[in-house]
């Protein structure tokens, strides 16, 4: 179809769209319905269950859908070259598990029962995995199903990758995209698991920050002691633990791990320029966080902190008594869960034992560490003069009000850097959410504008990508 793809059979599709869209939202619920949280045992069989759901849902459409077995999760491949063989063929990436909903008592609704709330925008589907990313993955699959259901083919050929396991480290990915490089292989890759400007404005991401996390554990007394009979004796973990992660930053916010900014490039002044000149993303992020204020490493907007600069984070600390009530103990042990965001040209692998060797050389005396490692990805750049990009910024232009703008995110999507690694092939990362979605928190939501424009987004690309061979 991609020598014969016109602007009439877009048309037709996006009408096709409109009218359609009250059923892609339900379909929407039903897939949000089932509980797939990957990090937790207890939701095994309905993480299996849902992949079963989106496989059959792909079949439906008239795609050839495979739900494969890995050593975690499932992983779903839908592939479809009705365009034949002499047209460009387009990986498509998303996630079917979620995070956790815990804390229940903060959701206003049930948080697998999807639920439809007025929002300033209209309306908003809340439920976990609202916007990450069960509805942004299913925008390309509603711009599939219509382009199959009005021209019973498609403008390109397409293969879909849907992983299970992306909210808990992605331990089957580099095996499956090893064993199937052939299959998978694609002229480019679109990644919807990020998000927009602004709720007219849509965006496409160039920069993502990378990411190592450990959890460091400090020991000190073989058991926990009576904090009268043994307190300010010997080294209570808990009080050496919190002056040491008191030593991460300086009083200007800078990390003071050894080599931190070594290889951190310095951006541009054109390009902070034209990362400010979007709009005042200070009242953005503080309206959506409910934050007082901003705060960081002095001398850089927040844009370029959240885009360009590297940063380390306490995620979680464990100490000592945390029942209800008073408890009198010095405890043995003391944990942190730490985390650091890179940026292009940082070593994921070297900065990891530069944040130890700064724990371990801050080390009391009499006691010891132990370190659990949860992975390192690097920063990823894509690049901004791929035709690629190019098309697909037109087609978001033409479906949106505003022109649709390149950004950073501060976030990591390591199957970016497998794809360039293993399929050699460069992603283009195209998301809807929104910085008010309540991504990973409770009332996580995603406005059916945005899905509305996401559906339509992904069938104007379609077309852009078949409409010519360049």
């Amino acid at each position: 179809m991609s020598d014969l793809v016109t602007k009439e059979q877009l048309d037709q599709v996006l009408a096709h769209i409109d009218g359609d869209i009250d059923q892609a939202v339900e379909r929407l619920r039903t897939f949000l319905n089932i509980p797939s949280v990957s990090t937790d045992p207890a939701y095994k069989d309905d993480v299996k269950r849902c992949a079963e759901w989106i496989t059959n849902d792909l079949q439906s459409i008239g795609l050839e859908a495979t739900c494969h077995e890995t050593v975690g999760h499932p992983m779903v491949v839908a592939t479809d070259d009705s365009a034949g063989p002499d047209a460009p063929r387009v990986l498509y990436y998303g996630h079917y598990d979620v995070q956790p909903p815990e804390p229940f008592d903060e959701w206003d609704s049930e948080p697998f029962e999807a639920a439809l709330k007025d929002s300033p925008y209209g309306q908003k589907i809340v439920a976990r995995g609202a916007a990450d990313d069960k509805g942004q993955l299913m925008t390309f699959v509603e711009a599939i199903r219509s382009w199959k259901a009005v021209h019973g083919t498609l403008p390109v050929r397409v293969v879909i990758l849907l992983e299970g396991e992306e909210e808990s480290g992605s331990e089957s990915l580099v095996p499956f995209l090893t064993e199937h490089k052939e299959s998978l292989q694609a002229d480019t890759c679109i990644v919807c698991d990020t998000s927009m400007w602004d709720i007219d404005t849509p965006a496409i991401t160039s920069r993502l920050r990378g990411i190592l996390y450990i959890e460091a554990t400090l020991h000190g007394p073989t058991h926990d002691l009576h904090s009268g009979g043994y307190g300010g004796s010997l080294v209570n973990p808990a009080n050496a633990l919190t002056k040491i992660l008191g030593q991460l930053h300086d009083d200007k916010g800078r990390v003071q791990i050894d080599g931190f900014y070594d290889y951190v490039e310095v951006v541009s002044d054109e390009q902070v320029d034209q990362w400010n000149s979007l709009g005042d993303a200070d009242a953005i992020l503080l309206e959506s966080s409910g934050a007082k204020a901003t705060f960081g490493e002095e001398g850089y907007s927040t844009l370029e902190r959240l885009w360009s600069r590297p940063t380390c984070d306490i995620n979680g600390l464990t100490a000592g008594y945390q029942g209800e009530g008073a408890k009198t103990v010095i405890g043995c042990k003391a944990s942190a869960k730490i985390s650091c965001r890179l940026v292009a040209h940082q070593d994921a692998e070297q900065m990891q034992a530069s944040l130890i060797n700064f724990l371990e050389s801050r080390t009391p005396v009499g006691c010891s560490w132990e370190f659990k490692k949860f992975g390192c990805s690097p920063a990823i750049s894509v690049p901004t003069s791929s035709p690629w990009l190019s098309k697909a910024k037109d087609a978001l232009t033409d479906i949106f009000p505003n022109p649709a703008v390149l950004i950073g995110t501060g976030g990591s999507i390591p199957v970016v850097g497998e794809f360039q690694h293993i399929l050699g092939v460069d992603a283009v990362l195209i998301g809807f959410s929104l910085e008010d979605d309540l991504i990973h928190a409770p009332n996580e939501k995603f406005e059916v504008t945005s899905l509305h424009r996401g559906i339509r987004s992904h069938a104007a690309i379609l077309h852009a990508y078949g409409s010519s061979s360049d």
